[in-house]
């Protein structure tokens, strides 16, 4: 069988001047099964065009797309020690880093950046979920302190896009130590008076959820995210209880208190730019429809 897939079919191809196709052209809608050409989906902020299912969004394209003309300052990964526990599982976790390296073209999972949004000056920072998980570890810690750091120095406001399976297993007891580290980074910039905005993607979850992810000044989220600590498999076998519909996603958090709005992503700068200015006591042009009475309020009161 391999000498026919290996030698055979390829000859014929060859001979019939036919070429492969790329598996990731199409890509499949995971609530309504629709395929959408992936240049579509693209151009579309990777937004199902016909369902509105929001699908992960690469940290760069999200950076490019939040700021003024798609212009930024990248902001360099600090460098920190690799593997310091010498972990292994299955594979080595050099091996994976490299592997993840090469398949995202990142060091880490975070992505920050320095730059402009409807005029508005704010440090950003984007998970990219693509980079084992988007989970949390020493070099993700370090670059989250320097973006905080960084916001302090510029004045200006910071807002997070967590998308994280949580802390990293391979670093142990150092990984969770990033959890307290974030924490009094960004409580130094509300000591400083300068907000601090979360919009929670899909997904949210583990040691990010129970540190910088929930400690916003406002928190957005983009719909149909889910967002928790534990996973819904996880907590219906602990309590051995079924639970409720939808359970863990944006709109639930919302309906119960947790979320103060959940915002489309093609909404997003938009929103982001009108509160952070009302928060900042910048002038903001009046656009009906954009943001409530209540939702200004919110965010005055935060």
């Amino acid at each position: 069988m391999n000498w026919i897939t290996n030698y055979v079919r390829p000859r014929i191809n060859s001979m019939l001047g036919r070429r492969d196709v790329p598996d990731n052209l199409w890509i499949k809608c995971p609530e309504t099964g629709e395929m959408v050409f992936h240049k579509d989906l693209e151009e579309n902020k990777w937004v199902i065009p016909a369902s509105g299912y929001h699908m992960k969004m690469p940290a760069k394209a999200r950076l490019a797309d939040l700021f003024d003309g798609g212009h930024y300052e990248a902001f360099t990964q600090p460098k920190v020690a690799q593997d310091p526990l010498k972990f292994r599982d299955s594979k080595k976790y050099a091996d994976r880093l490299k592997d993840s390296r090469t398949k995202t073209e990142q060091e880490d999972t975070i992505v920050a950046g320095l730059g402009m949004v409807k005029g508005l000056k704010l440090v950003a920072v984007v998970h990219e979920f693509n980079f084992m998980g988007g989970s949390l570890g020493i070099a993700a810690g370090e670059a989250i302190v320097k973006a905080f750091e960084r916001a302090l120095k510029e004045k200006c406001p910071l807002v997070m896009f967590p998308a994280s399976g949580g802390a990293r297993m391979q670093e142990g007891i150092l990984s969770l130590m990033q959890l307290p580290r974030t924490t009094v980074a960004l409580n130094m910039l509300k000591e400083a008076g300068l907000p601090y905005i979360v919009v929670l993607t899909n997904p949210t979850t583990g040691g990010v959820t129970a540190s910088y992810a929930m400690l916003g000044d406002v928190h957005i989220a983009e719909p149909g995210a889910e967002i928790c600590f534990a996973g819904k498999r996880v907590i219906e076998q602990t309590i051995r209880e079924k639970l409720p519909e939808g359970f863990q996603t944006s709109e639930y958090l919302l309906e119960h208190g947790m979320v103060d709005m959940v915002v489309k992503r093609h909404d997003i700068p938009e929103t982001l730019a009108r509160m952070l200015k009302i928060m900042m006591k910048q002038p903001v042009e009046p656009q009906a429809g954009k943001m409530t009475v209540v939702e200004a309020s919110r965010a005055v009161s935060a």
